[in-house]
């Protein structure tokens, strides 16, 4: 019999937020796979480094950090074979994903080329955005208000449109758009409703009001997160760092 799939989430960061089954299943995996930088290390196996067992083969799957684009396509059929072989012979593989496997997640190139060959289970995970929301201490949205998540690389034509039909927004993949976002952000006069959230969970965690952000550039795990309906929540005076 073939083995099983596992895409498993870890959470945002902090280990201590992997769900109990995720650590059960990492801790007895025979095989993990992550997703790696070509240089660097894993995000993703950091989060799991204490649970992998020193006799766990492990499978990196590299992912070069570009700003352009790289060829995926090809990256993902390499390491869709190479975890297919494995299941062949009957061993689970245990694919750790940063977050939750289908929330922005890597895992969806694997699922889409394996999920009709093998069994496959998705362990969902401590998503960014529930983490974010709790580090700046503000409900993400209530009752009937409209939460829209936008990704930063989208057009301002494109990001100023989903964001006015929302009551409540998150913009994801902040980065090198931080200066960008902030200055659209203000043309709408939504600045001083704006929380930012860098590296949610980790010990470098930074959360501020946006308006107080003097960054011109944000690194990858990074959120801004506005709120424009009806309740009356606002942001404290102003985060330390």
């Amino acid at each position: 019999m073939s083995g099983k799939l596992y895409g498993v989430g870890l959470g945002p960061g902090d280990p201590e937020l992997m769900t109990l089954k995720a650590h059960r299943l990492i801790s007895s995996a025979k095989v993990v796979a992550y997703p790696a930088p070509d240089s660097g290390t894993s995000f993703a196996r950091s989060i799991a480094d204490s649970v992998i067992g020193k006799d766990t083969r492990e499978i990196p799957i590299i992912v070069p950090m570009r700003v352009d684009r790289f060829p995926a396509k090809e990256i993902y059929d390499k390491a869709a074979e190479d975890i297919a072989e494995v299941l062949e012979s009957g061993l689970d593989v245990v694919t750790l994903c940063e977050g939750d496997p289908f929330f922005f997640g890597s895992f969806m190139y694997l699922f889409e080329r394996l999920a009709d060959r093998f069994e496959v289970e998705i362990v969902p995970g401590v998503t960014s955005l529930t983490t974010c929301a709790a580090q700046l201490g503000r409900p993400l949205t209530s009752r009937n208000d409209v939460l829209t998540i936008i990704p930063g690389p989208l057009p301002d034509s494109e990001i100023r449109r989903k964001v006015e039909e929302a009551q409540a927004v998150a913009i994801m993949k902040v980065g090198r758009h931080l200066a960008r976002l902030k200055a659209l952000l203000s043309e709408m006069g939504l600045l001083d409703r704006a929380g930012y959230v860098e590296r949610a969970s980790l010990p470098e965690q930074k959360v501020h009001r946006l308006v107080d952000l003097e960054a011109e550039t944000a690194p990858y795990f990074s959120m801004i997160l506005i709120y424009k309906g009806d309740e009356a929540w606002t942001l404290p005076p102003s985060f330390s760092s």
